[in-house]
């Protein structure tokens, strides 16, 4: 049997395994974070956070 791939969540840092979270373009989003940020308001002191993190998703790596 294969080994699982370990993917990094661009949210919290941890490594979680392929399967445990979602891949928006070529980034990964674990299913904790993508569970908090679904119930996150927008009047939360933490959402602006959670924006910052996922402008990563369309920052070129080698721009």
């Amino acid at each position: 049997m294969s080994e699982d791939r370990r993917l990094h969540c661009i949210i919290c840092g941890q490594h979680k395994a392929e399967g445990e979270g979602i891949c928006i373009i070529t980034e990964f989003i674990c299913d904790n974070c993508e569970a908090e940020m679904v119930r996150t308001d927008v009047q939360d002191a933490k959402y602006p956070f959670f924006i910052h993190q996922m402008r990563q998703i369309f920052i070129e790596k080698n721009a």
